[in-house]
């Protein structure tokens, strides 16, 4: 499984380093039973070797995000959020919405069959990308009104499963998403151990699981 966070200047920490963290260890517990469990890496939509979070952590670079037909392309591509309330122009989630670019990468990958996941505001550099229209989804509790203006049906749960798109309501709740896609790449034991090395109670409230 391949897997992409995709960084931005201004990303919240928690949102982009919590998920990464707990695919990291599914990955590295996955290869210990001599299955193939492939890579999670941060990446930015151009070449860079830092980008500094929204409370001022630097954060080494991977690479650029693939395009969707390169054989490298993610399985899966996250998104955090990070400074949409506070409308921060420089360095947010807003900034980039207003860019444009993230946006329409996501659209790219998203017409391309990536299933996207997004954490807190990261959701709505999806809404302005079209992606949540007329989708089950849910975001940050101070961003759920503008949510639902765009045309996402929101939805009150911790984490929102609508197949090739996932999203989670606040930051921790990233790792909720993470450890929920965890089972379901890798099984209950695999995604129970992370929650357990990381010392971190799972809640359940996804929607939208068979």
């Amino acid at each position: 499984m391949k897997i992409d966070v995709l960084l931005y200047d201004g990303f919240d920490e928690l949102d982009g380093i919590g998920p990464y963290e707990v695919f990291d260890y599914a990955l590295e517990y996955a290869a210990e039973g001599a299955r193939e469990s492939g890579r999670v890496r941060y990446v930015t939509l151009e070449e860079r070797e830092t980008v500094t979070a929204s409370h001022g952590t630097r954060v080494g670079v991977d690479g650029v995000l693939p395009a969707p037909d390169d054989d490298d392309a993610p399985d899966l591509l996250v998104v955090p959020g990070g400074g949409w309330n506070a409308r921060d122009e420089t360095a947010s989630a807003w900034a980039e919405a207003n860019r444009g670019a993230i946006p329409a990468a996501l659209a790219d990958h998203h017409d391309a069959g990536t299933r996207i996941a997004s954490v807190c505001t990261g959701s709505m550099l999806l809404a302005e990308s079209g992606i949540t229209d007329g989708r089950r989804a849910v975001t940050h509790a101070g961003a759920v009104d503008e949510l639902r203006e765009s045309g996402a049906n929101v939805v009150d749960a911790r984490v929102v499963d609508d197949g090739d798109l996932l999203t989670a309501g606040g930051v921790t709740s990233g790792l909720d998403l993470a450890l929920y896609v965890v089972e379901l790449e890798f099984g209950e034991e695999i995604a129970d151990r992370v929650a357990t090395v990381i010392e971190y109670e799972r809640r359940y409230e996804v929607a939208g699981r068979d």
